[in-house]
């Protein structure tokens, strides 16, 4: 069975993960500075809650700022929880701060 979000080490892994998706990613990008810790576990718990609802359409991937320097440059992230949707490797959407279920679904069906 696939892992449910997958969990990049470093930009590498990214970069494999978004290689290897044949469906759209969703990259939501999170921090570990004191500030950024509660949205982004709010984050980790809205894509739990869905992930499973868009299985075969979609990849989530958990992305650390800091392990993950240059995914963040490349989609001009700036802040934490931050969500990017990738088709093909380019971002389509971009969304900022913690989402509600019922806003991550529309953020993710207006272009899946």
């Amino acid at each position: 069975m696939a892992k449910r979000v997958h969990r990049p080490r470093e930009d590498a892994e990214f970069s494999f993960i978004l290689g290897m998706s044949k469906v759209p990613v969703l990259a939501y990008f999170t921090g570990t500075w004191p500030k950024a810790i509660e949205p982004c576990r709010v984050m980790d718990l809205v894509v739990g809650g869905i992930v499973d609802d868009y299985a075969g359409r979609l990849t989530a991937v958990r992305t650390d700022i800091t392990r993950c320097p240059a995914a963040t440059e490349r989609y001009g992230i700036t802040g934490a929880p931050s969500c990017v949707l990738l088709v093909e490797g380019e971002a389509v959407a971009h969304g900022t701060g913690p989402m509600t279920i019922a806003e991550i679904r529309k953020f993710l069906d207006g272009h899946l």
